[in-house]
């Protein structure tokens, strides 16, 4: 275990950057820890732990606007925000069951870091969509801000829009903006019974195309969905869900709209509130397929990809190993857990994806397969060059999370 360092204020997190550089040392920047098994094995000098950098600067309600220093607990931001009714719309993803570890672990600056989305994903955006600006600290050990507190507001290079995917290879955030939402009044789930995962998703893309405006389109085969909260009701059936959000009159509509549109393709039914919500974090957090469920040994990766091309991607995965998938994002995203191996499966899911389009992260396995397989869907070779050019622009030496993304980057 490398040394830690824990700043208590940008400056502090400059100076650290400032020695490290003096020193030739690499940096591991994290601010929990929730993420951090979530890329390559690589091996650095020092860890800069920014859980010390905690708190919210500044929150206007009406402006619907937050800015909070990167170390802030997520959760201590949603409970603020939900005194006044308010969200993150793009329902960031918590990993830290999938590694085991308790929820609510994750940090504003994480979230953005990694550019997190759950499965609201569909109607509202990704994190880099509601990323407003930053005060950071670039691996040249230069303090630098980038953007504002409104959305239009960058005459240049969007620099939040950068870093966010970045997984803190670029620059050490300190200081975050983030646009807000009014919550939804109430929400509810039409849930369809029993059918395959190509019929699954062509009943969703019918209820995207539809006025029912969906704010969660999810499909949860028989093994996934037992361990649910809709276990009872499936009765060892695929679960297939749409989510319904807003005013109670509005739902109504909706969900006959949708009712009448999906009542050929099989047994409906509705999901109340708490239960609805119950689901969908469920479906956020891929809890069916949480460490505590399946062990930390067995692969799972997150696939990318056109939703009419996600049954064939499974497929494909599913003619050489046994593989559980579940779908959210009406099909467009995978998640796949696969037995384990020595190259957690790599080969099998790379070749399906290649085929079919798309992009795929392994977002959990032995640090021994993380450090052979590449982690994150390794770019063309213009992405590659252009990637090298930007990490030596912001961190020339390399300091800051070298390798945890591409060997040599």
């Amino acid at each position: 275990m490398a040394d830690a360092i824990k700043p208590r204020e940008a400056t502090e997190v400059r100076e650290a950057v400032e020695a490290a550089i003096a020193e030739g040392k690499t940096l591991e920047v994290v601010g929990q820890g929730s993420k951090r098994a979530i890329g390559r094995a690589a091996q650095w000098d020092l860890t800069l732990d920014l859980s010390g950098l905690s708190g919210v600067t500044l929150y206007e309600p009406e402006e619907l606007v937050l800015s909070a220093r990167a170390g802030t607990p997520l959760a201590e931001i949603e409970a603020l925000m939900a005194e006044h009714r308010q969200q993150l719309a793009f329902e960031p993803i918590d990993y830290g069951p999938i590694f085991g570890a308790a929820a609510g672990r994750g940090t504003l600056g994480g979230v953005l870091a990694a550019n997190l989305s759950g499965p609201r994903r569909l109607v509202a955006g990704a994190a880099r969509d509601h990323f407003l600006g930053f005060s950071a600290v670039s691996g040249r050990g230069e303090r630098f801000k980038a953007g504002g507190r409104v959305v239009k507001n960058v005459t240049g290079y969007d620099l939040a829009k950068l870093a966010a995917g970045s997984w803190g290879t670029l620059a050490v955030l300190t200081d975050v903006t983030v646009k807000v939402l009014p919550r939804p009044e109430t929400e509810e789930s039409l849930l369809l019974f029993g059918l395959d995962d190509r019929a699954a998703i062509a009943a969703l893309s019918r209820a995207m195309g539809s006025t029912g405006e969906v704010s969660g389109a999810a499909h949860l085969p028989a093994a996934a969905a037992a361990k649910t909260v809709v276990a009872s009701l499936a009765g060892g059936r695929a679960v297939t869900a749409l989510r319904l959000e807003g005013v109670p009159p509005s739902i109504l509509h909706r969900r006959n709209v949708l009712q009448s549109l999906l009542k050929p393709c099989g047994e409906l039914a509705v999901l109340p509130e708490e239960a609805s919500r119950t689901l969908w974090r469920s479906i956020r957090d891929v809890t069916p397929f949480a460490a505590a469920v399946t062990g930390l040994e067995r692969p799972l990766w997150r696939i990318s990809t056109a939703p009419v091309q996600g049954p064939e991607i499974a497929a494909r995965i599913a003619a050489g190993t046994d593989v559980s998938i579940l779908y959210d994002w009406a099909g467009g995203l995978l998640w796949a857990l696969l037995p384990p191996s020595d190259d957690a499966g790599a080969g099998l899911v790379r070749a399906a994806v290649a085929a079919c389009g798309g992009h795929a992260t392994l977002i959990r396995a032995p640090a021994s397969a993380r450090a052979t397989v590449s982690v994150f869907e390794p770019p063309d070779p213009v992405a590659a060059m252009l990637t090298k050019r930007i990490k030596q622009n912001f961190d020339p030496q390399g300091v800051l999370n070298p390798g945890r993304m591409y060997a040599g980057v």
